[in-house]
C-alpha cells in the first residue's frame, strides 16, 4: 500500500506534465502558423504592388494615351485572375478609367478615400483595407494604390482592386489544423478573410476582442471569444508592410485546456486515492503501534517493579535513606531510614511528610544555609547537588551526614529526588587523621626548634670558643718567642690559621643548618621579617633576585599558620632553584582580618600543570607536600603556569578571628 502512493502520484504528475506540454506545443504551432501566413500575405501583396508599379510606369500614360493604356491594363488583368479591376484616378479623386466600364463612361469618385489621400501625401504605394461595396464593381474589394509620376510630378493614382480571395487562398494554404480559426483583419478592424464562413463575414467588423488587440498591441496572444461565440486563445501578428493588417489564429480553449483540465482531475483523483491509501496505512500502523505500546507498557511496568525492588534492596543494603522534595507544593517526603538518619521525629515507623524548614531543623546552624541554597539551586538550574552537613546535638561531637539529590525532567522539573547516608565514621577518621598529621607536624617543628637551639646555643658556642682559641694561638705564634727562646716553625702558624678558618666555616654551617631547621626570626620577629630574611639569604646564596612585599597588618599569626606559610615559601624557593631557571622571584604576603593570602611568582621556564607525567619522570613531590601542609590548617594552593611564561602559586589560609593572635608573645 505504501508503494502504491508514489506510483499514483507519479502517474498523475506525468499526465499533467504531458497535457501541459501538449498545450505549449499547440501554442507554439499557432505562432509558427501566424508567422508563415504573415510572410506569405506580405510576399503576395508586395508582388502585386510591383506589378501595379510597372503598369503605372506604362508609356501610354505619358501622353496620356488612355485607349492604349486601357488595352494594356486589360491585358495585365487577364494575366492576374485576382485582379478584379484597374482604375486610374486624377488628383481630385475622380475616376478617369475603370476596366469595369467602357472608356469614356461616367464613373464618379474613387472609393476608400483614406488610402487615396495617403498616396497623395507620401507619394508611395499604399494598401487599403476591405472597402465598401463599390458603386461600379458592386462588391467589396481590397484597394492597392500606387502613384503615377512623370518627371518627379504626381500625375494621378493607379488603383488595383484585388479580390479578398487572394488573401483567403494564402490563409487556407497555411495548413491550419481543423477547428482552429484564422483571420486577416485590416487596420479598421474589418475582416478581409476568415477560415470559417469566409463569404458571410468578409467586410464585417471583427469581434471586440480582436479589435481591442489591434488597438493595444502589435503582436502576441490574448484570450477572447470569436464571432461564433467560441472561447479561443489567439496568437496574432501585425503586417506593417500591408497597411497595418493583422493575422489572427485562434485555438479553441477546449482543445488547449481540455487535456490539462482532465490531467488535473486525474491528479486530484490520484491524490484522493493516495490520501485514502495513506489514511488506511496510518490506521493499520496506529493499531499495530498501539498493540506494541500496550505490550511494551506491560513489559516496562514489570521491569520497573523489578527495578524498584532491586533499588529498594540496594538502598537497604547500603543503609541509605531516600527523600523527595516537591518545591511547588513545599512538601518533603522521607523514608523511615531517612527520618532516622536526619533525626526527624516520628519517622521510625514509616514514611513521613514535612516542610523544608522541618527537614532543616535538625541540621547544624553552621551548615543549614549552605544546604538550603544547594537544594534551591538544584531546583532552579536543574542537574544535581551533593553536600556534607552536621546534625545539631546538645552535647558531644556533631554526627556527619551526606546528602545527594537530582532534579526531575519535564513535568517533574520542580521535584528533587535524593538519598541521605551516614558518613560520621569516615568523617571522624578523617578528622583524627588530620589531627594526627597536625600534631606530627607540630612535633616535627618542635623537634627542629630544639635541635636548632641546641646547635646554636651549645655546639655553636663550643665552635665559637674553639675559633677564639685558635685565633689566640695564631697571634701567639706570629709574635716573638718569650724569654728569647727559639722561634716557632712557620708551617705551624699556617696550620693554626687553616684550623681557625675551618672552625669559622663550621660555625657558619651550623648557623645555616640551625636557621633551616627553625629560623629564630620566625619565633622572635614574626612571619614578615622571617620571610624577608629568608629571601635575602637565599638571594645572596644563589644569585637570584628575590623580594618580599607585605600588605595589610603585620600582627603575629598563629604559630601553626606562620610555620606552614614559611615552609611553603621555603619549598617554593627550592623548586625555583631546581626547575625554574628564573632571574627574579616575588613573594607577596597579604594579611586580612579573616584570611591570609600569599602569591609566589617567578619568571622562569614554567610548566603545564595539566600535562600527564612523563614515564620515568619524578612526581611533583614539592607541590604535593605544600598542599598537604596547607590542608592541615584548612588552606589551599592554586597553581597557574604555562611553558615559557613562568609560574605563580596562590596560597589561601582562612583565619579564625577569635584566635588570630594566638601565639603572639
Amino acid at each position: 500500500m505504501a508503494a502504491l502512493i508514489p506510483v499514483l502520484l507519479f502517474g498523475g504528475w506525468t499526465a499533467y506534465r504531458s497535457a501541459a506540454d501538449h498545450r505549449a506545443a499547440a501554442l507554439r504551432t499557432a505562432r509558427e502558423t501566424v508567422s508563415r501566413v504573415a510572410e506569405r500575405v506580405t510576399a503576395e501583396m508586395m508582388s502585386q504592388e510591383r506589378v501595379a508599379e510597372t503598369l503605372a510606369a506604362s508609356a501610354a500614360l505619358d501622353g496620356p494615351d488612355l485607349p492604349a493604356f486601357y488595352r494594356e491594363a486589360e491585358r495585365v488583368r487577364a494575366m492576374h485572375p485576382l485582379w478584379h479591376t484597374v482604375e486610374l484616378d486624377d488628383l481630385a479623386g475622380e475616376q478617369v478609367l475603370n476596366l469595369l466600364r467602357p472608356l469614356g463612361a461616367p464613373l464618379g469618385p474613387t472609393a476608400d478615400r483614406a488610402t487615396f489621400d495617403e498616396v497623395l501625401r507620401d507619394r508611395a504605394p499604399a494598401v487599403g483595407g476591405i472597402g465598401p461595396v463599390g458603386p461600379v464593381s458592386g462588391v467589396r474589394l481590397v484597394a492597392l494604390r500606387v502613384p503615377v509620376t512623370r518627371d518627379g510630378a504626381l500625375k494621378g493614382v493607379l488603383t488595383v482592386a484585388l479580390s479578398p480571395d487572394a488573401v483567403g487562398d494564402v490563409l487556407r494554404g497555411a495548413g491550419i489544423p481543423p477547428g482552429w480559426i484564422g483571420a486577416v483583419v485590416d487596420r479598421g478592424g474589418r475582416l478581409i478573410t476568415r477560415s470559417a464562413d469566409e463569404a458571410a463575414t468578409v467586410g464585417l467588423p471583427a469581434s471586440p476582442d480582436v479589435q481591442h488587440a489591434i488597438a493595444t498591441g502589435t503582436g502576441g496572444s490574448y484570450k477572447g471569444v470569436t464571432r461564433d461565440g467560441v472561447p479561443v486563445e489567439t496568437v496574432f501578428e501585425r503586417l506593417t508592410a500591408c497597411g497595418a493588417w493583422t493575422v489572427h489564429l485562434g485555438v479553441p480553449r477546449s482543445a488547449l485546456d481540455g487535456p490539462v483540465r482532465r490531467a488535473l482531475l486525474a491528479v486530484a483523483a490520484v491524490a484522493t486515492a493516495s490520501l485514502a491509501l495513506a489514511a488506511t496505512l496510518v490506521a493499520l500502523l496506529a493499531r499495530d503501534l498501539a498493540r506494541r505500546r500496550e505490550r511494551e507498557r506491560g513489559l516496562a511496568a514489570a521491569a520497573l517493579e523489578a527495578s524498584e525492588e532491586r533499588a529498594a534492596l540496594a538502598v537497604a543494603a547500603a543503609d541509605l535513606g531516600t527523600w523527595r522534595w516537591d518545591a511547588a507544593a513545599g512538601s518533603f517526603t522521607c523514608s523511615a531510614r531517612c527520618c532516622v538518619l536526619v533525626g526527624l521525629p516520628g519517622g521510625a515507623g514509616g514514611r513521613g511528610t514535612w516542610t523544608l524548614a522541618d527537614f532543616l531543623a535538625p541540621v547544624h546552624p553552621a551548615d543549614r544555609d549552605a544546604l538550603r541554597a544547594a537544594a534551591q539551586g538544584c531546583v532552579a538550574a536543574g542537574g544535581a547537588f551533593a553536600a556534607d552537613f552536621r546534625l545539631r546535638v546538645d552535647g558531644g561531637p556533631a554526627p556527619w551526614r551526606h546528602i545527594r539529590g537530582r532534579a526531575g525532567d519535564g513535568d517533574s522539573r520542580g521535584e528533587v529526588y535524593g538519598i541521605v547516608a551516614d558518613i560520621d565514621a569516615p568523617k571522624r577518621a578523617e578528622a583524627e587523621r588530620s589531627d594526627l598529621l597536625r600534631r606530627l607536624a607540630a612535633a616535627q617543628e618542635d623537634v627542629q626548634r630544639r635541635v636548632a637551639h641546641d646547635l646554636h646555643d651549645q655546639v655553636g658556642q663550643t665552635v665559637t670558643g674553639l675559633s677564639l682559641g685558635l685565633k689566640g694561638l695564631e697571634r701567639a705564634l706570629d709574635g716573638p718567642p718569650e724569654g728569647g727562646g727559639a722561634s716557632f716553625a712557620p708551617e705551624l702558624g699556617d696550620r693554626v690559621r687553616w684550623l681557625s678558618d675551618l672552625a669559622g666555616t663550621i660555625g657558619r654551617d651550623i648557623h645555616r643548618v640551625a636557621s633551616d631547621l627553625r629560623p629564630t626570626a620566625l619565633d622572635d620577629l614574626g612571619l614578615p621579617k622571617a620571610l624577608a630574611a629568608l629571601a635575602a639569604d637565599w638571594s645572596a646564596l644563589y644569585g637570584v633576585a628575590a623580594d618580599v612585599q607585605v600588605i595589610g597588618s603585620e600582627e603575629r599569626l598563629p604559630d601553626e599558620v606562620a610555620t606552614a606559610i614559611y615552609r611553603v615559601v621555603q619549598e617554593a624557593l627550592t623548586n625555583v632553584l631546581k626547575h625554574a631557571r628564573a632571574r627574579t622571584v616575588s613573594v607577596v604576603l597579604d594579611r586580612r582580618p579573616r584570611d591570609v593570602r600569599v602569591v609566589i611568582e617567578d619568571d622562569g621556564a614554567g610548566f603545564d600543570p595539566e600535562a600527564a607525567p612523563v614515564p620515568g619522570e619524578r612526581r611533583r613531590v614539592g607541590l604535593l607536600g605544600m598542599r598537604e601542609r596547607l590542608g592541615l590548617i584548612g588552606g589551599t594552593l592554586r597553581v597557574e603556569a604555562s611553558p615559557g611564561a613562568g609560574t605563580s602559586l596562590f596560597v589561601h589560609v582562612p583565619l579564625d578571628p577569635d584566635h588570630a593572635e594566638e601565639g603572639a608573645p
